[in-house]
């Protein structure tokens, strides 16, 4: 991985927490010039991830989420979402469109949908009673297109 540069934020599992993680991606992200619709694809995909790792990964305690953005060459962007929480004991379960665990929060069940949908790769480890590691990729439109 060619890492040009990159950035780490980490943050306790606050709900208040979830639009720090956008406004520090936002941020950095600005000296890639990315269009609006890519800065929000982004953003829109952290928040879903970081919301994750705050609503299940501590289950109403509060634990420590690690966000960090790295930009690589070719304009891609990596970017990864680690908590230490309780993990997923069906990775492949918890990526179907409507499950959820938490249902009687009235939980949509779509946020690893969503993330898949804005980013162009996306990838999920979890270890139950370890945590969960969230990556994705995307790749910024070259610039003047």
């Amino acid at each position: 991985m060619d890492v040009l540069n990159s950035i780490k934020f980490t943050m306790p599992s606050l709900s208040v927490n979830e639009s720090a993680a956008r406004a520090v991606v936002s941020s950095f992200l600005i000296q890639c010039d990315p269009t609006v619709e890519e800065l929000s694809d982004i953003r829109t995909a952290v928040s879903e991830a970081v919301t994750n790792a705050v609503v299940h990964a501590y289950r109403g305690t509060v634990g420590m989420i690690e966000l960090t953005v790295r930009l690589l060459k070719d304009r891609e962007i990596y970017i990864r979402v680690k908590d230490k929480g309780c993990g997923i004991p069906d990775v492949k379960a918890a990526m179907v469109p409507l499950y959820t665990t938490a249902p009687e929060e009235e939980r949509s069940g779509l946020g690893f949908s969503v993330m898949d949908s804005f980013m162009d790769r996306l990838s999920v480890r979890s270890v139950p009673g370890k945590g969960t590691t969230v990556i994705m990729r995307k790749r910024l439109t070259p610039h003047g297109n």
